[in-house]
């Protein structure tokens, strides 16, 4: 039996998607100012990804208060739970027609992979991206020797690790029950869930 529950939160929804149009951006500006594409002039791409970068650290700030008052925050505490079963599940099990390992809920909106993959990207892959930046950005003026050459080389490993991620996001994101299923979800906030028989819904 199926029952379709409100997963995600308007912020939720909005945080998620402002998020990923924000890195995109910043991916796309980053990757001009380094010389990868050519698709802004270079002083337009510096000014709009300093700006661009402004903007994530505002919504990181405000995403991290609404997590900690809400209590949200707890559904990124890793776990190593059933993370082998996930590990066979999304490498072999899921190209089977396998029963996904770990049921979700409203409460439990993440599986134990996901958790440990949103908690690396949050503690560290976003700082390391965020002091690498304003170091290169603000080291001179500030005082701080430091060789730049070695700064952008750095940002730009996590600038590639970024992208790494976006493109695996986008694609698990694809293998819910139908393609379009988990976009649907994030983009309504709806979603359908697996209810065992007898269970009362909560």
């Amino acid at each position: 039996m199926k029952e379709k529950k409100l997963f995600y939160t308007r912020f939720e929804r909005f945080w998620h998607w402002a998020q990923a149009l924000l890195i995109i951006l910043l991916l796309i500006t980053g990757f001009t100012v380094h010389g990868t594409l050519s698709i802004l002039p270079f002083g337009k791409a510096v000014l709009l990804h300093n700006q661009l970068a402004w903007l994530l650290i505002g919504l990181t700030i405000f995403a991290i208060f609404w997590h900690l008052t809400t209590g949200q925050w707890k559904q990124y505490t890793p776990t190593l739970e059933k993370t082998a079963e996930m590990v066979c599940y999304y490498s072999r099990d899921i190209f089977k027609g396998c029963e996904h390992p770990v049921k979700k809920d409203v409460d439990r909106k993440l599986n134990p992979l996901q958790r440990i993959t949103y908690f690396l990207l949050k503690v560290v892959l976003f700082p390391f991206q965020l002091i690498t930046g304003l170091l290169y950005m603000y080291a001179g003026r500030i005082g701080i020797s430091m060789d730049i050459g070695t700064l952008a080389f750095l940002h730009t490993i996590g600038a590639f690790a970024f992208l790494g991620f976006l493109i695996v996001h986008v694609y698990l994101a694809t293998t819910g029950e139908t393609v379009g299923a988990h976009f649907r979800a994030m983009i309504t906030g709806w979603e359908e869930i697996e209810i065992k028989e007898g269970t009362e819904s909560t």
